[in-house]
């Protein structure tokens, strides 16, 4: 990511995009989002399948069709502590992408963030945990391309070992990285940790 400190924007994803109300109100046992597996991790050898870079552009939605996501993008900035703001949690059904970094489908690492749940039920990424690897994940872009990308892994990271290196480090293909809420759930302090899907690029279409 670009002249963005990684720790910040751990920090903010680990706590704004932790709602767990519904889950307060509703039980957190039998309410609880789903975890990735252990067979989701990283494999011992990444894919070496990889599509030629695209040219800049901004995405304006994120499908991902084997959970059944259909949401559109908004950018997100900074606040003005200087970490990643998040989407608005009024809506359920909106993610948004880091808009001063990688824009999905160029060289480097994009980033997409959005809410597990909200006070009324679960939010967009609410089932993230459950996509499993080679899951295709689809980017429409406004220059009329669709980025198609390969789950490589699913991964539950405790807040206090989140990996910013790992998951917000620069990269020398274009991939993708999808961050939500996951991990034990506190009614003191919310969700305990953050379920990321770590992609890359391994096609496009025409939109």
């Amino acid at each position: 990511m670009r002249k963005v400190g990684n720790t910040l924007i751990a920090t903010v994803t680990a706590a704004a995009l932790c709602c767990g109300a519904w889950l307060l109100h509703n039980g957190a046992e039998t309410h609880a989002p789903p975890q990735p597996s252990a067979a989701q991790a990283h494999p011992g050898r990444p894919d070496p399948r990889s599509a030629p870079a695209l040219p800049p552009s901004p995405p304006d939605r994120i499908r991902i069709p084997s959970i059944h996501v259909d949401a559109p993008l908004r950018g997100l900035g900074l606040t003005e502590s200087g970490s990643l703001d998040v989407p608005p949690a009024g809506d359920a059904n909106l993610a948004g992408w880091y808009e001063a970094g990688t824009t999905p489908g160029e060289t480097g690492t994009a980033i997409v963030a959005g809410h597990v749940d909200t006070a009324d039920g679960p939010a967009v990424f609410y089932d993230l945990g459950a996509l499993e690897r080679g899951a295709v994940i689809e980017v429409d872009r406004q220059d009329g391309k669709v980025a198609l990308f390969t789950v490589d892994a699913v991964e539950m990271y405790e807040a206090r070992d989140f990996p910013d290196k790992k998951v917000y480090g620069a990269a020398a293909r274009p991939e993708l990285r999808v961050i939500t809420c996951g991990g034990g759930y506190s009614r003191a302090t919310g969700y305990e940790g953050n379920v990321v899907v770590f992609a890359h690029l391994t096609g496009d279409r025409a939109g």
